[in-house]
């Protein structure tokens, strides 16, 4: 909301300004309750990342190049996921725990000197654009400056939206599971080596990377072809509907190697759904791209949430890791059904 009324560039820069201070703070904390302080404080300053980076999407690229654009940001992360533990762990090893946490919030504040100096929330204040490209993205982009209040009447008038968070909702179990208690499961539940959970992790982000370019590409050509509703439903649906059979296989196979290699695979349907579902923010939302993207994030945040308390939880008392990839998948079946009926050429400034 705020990146939407005050401009994407200084709500980023303050953004990262805030997750990096708590970042290299985490490396001066020195007890549990400090611990878990500091990182809640580092989330609350982070959650707005991909709701204004969307709004940046909006902004800058025309309505036909939008999976591609948010693509991008995509490989970015998931890159950056894959990268972080080969520089991180050296140098947790060489000077202590604490030293990671210095760095990374060193390489925030460069990034925040690099934005402030370059970057601008309009084409036409950027430098060394020539006035074709930018006329070329003015005329063609989504965001259009009506400068309107965010309608919360008619989000919560439309049923196709509140869809649209579920589905959104539904997926961050998924995604929650990835980050946090994949390598569990495999160790734990599927008793692989820590070296070849090491090899199946690195995998699932090498996937997550095709599947955000897969989808970035192949989200503007149909949209091109076939239309905005049946591209977003259709890329969509199917990573749902993907990531909710893979969890049901890798929840019921006998096999470790299955198990495995069907959850490897959700890597490509997890980014490829989040690039749709952040594309039809910028779809539907125009100017309030960020606050809505904010909406269906918080909303993700909260199943992501649900998950991490209920995971350990439901394997302690059913003795099984399989147990709550059962309930994955069926959370994101649901979620499959909802994305169905998504209405992404029905924009909010139009009644």
């Amino acid at each position: 909301m705020l990146g939407d009324r005050l401009g994407q560039r200084k709500v980023l820069v303050r953004i990262v300004l805030w997750w990096s201070f708590f970042t290299a703070l985490t490396g001066l904390t020195f007890g549990f309750y400090s611990l878990i302080l500091t990182r809640f404080l580092f989330g609350m300053g982070e959650a707005g990342a991909y709701p204004n980076g969307t709004a940046v999407v909006c902004r800058w690229f025309p309505r036909l190049e939008t999976s591609r654009a948010m693509s991008l940001l995509f490989v970015g992360q998931t890159a950056g996921a894959a990268i972080a533990p080969l520089l991180v762990v050296p140098i947790a090893i060489s000077f202590g725990w604490r030293a990671p946490f210095f760095i990374n919030g060193l390489i925030g504040l460069i990034w925040v000197f690099v934005c402030i100096r370059w970057f601008h929330d309009e084409p036409s204040s950027m430098r060394n654009i020539s006035k074709e490209e930018v006329r070329l993205i003015e005329d063609n982009r989504r965001f259009i400056r009506h400068n309107t209040k965010f309608p919360w009447n008619k989000v919560a008038r439309r049923k196709w939206i509140w869809a649209m968070i579920f589905a959104f909702f539904t997926s961050q179990w998924a995604l929650y599971f990835f980050v946090a208690w994949m390598p569990v499961y495999l160790q734990q539940g599927r008793h692989f080596s820590e070296n070849a959970m090491k090899g199946f992790v690195s995998a699932l982000f090498l996937l997550g990377i095709a599947g955000a370019l897969c989808s970035g590409w192949m989200g503007d050509w149909l949209v091109r072809k076939k239309g905005l509703v049946f591209s977003r439903r259709l890329i969509g649906t199917i990573g749902l509907a993907g990531m909710s059979t893979i969890f049901l296989i890798a929840a019921t196979t006998n096999s470790a190697q299955i198990s495995a290699y069907s959850l490897v695979l959700g890597g490509f349907f997890i980014v490829g759904f989040g690039n749709v579902a952040f594309s039809a923010c910028a779809d539907v939302a125009g100017e309030h791209t960020g606050t809505m993207a904010g909406i269906m994030n918080f909303a993700g945040q909260i199943g992501a949430f649900i998950l991490s308390i209920s995971f350990g939880s439901i394997v302690d008392r059913l003795k099984s890791f399989n147990s709550p990839l059962l309930l994955i998948s069926v959370m994101l079946g649901l979620g499959a059904v909802c994305w169905l009926f998504i209405r992404p050429d029905q924009k909010l400034e139009h009644g």
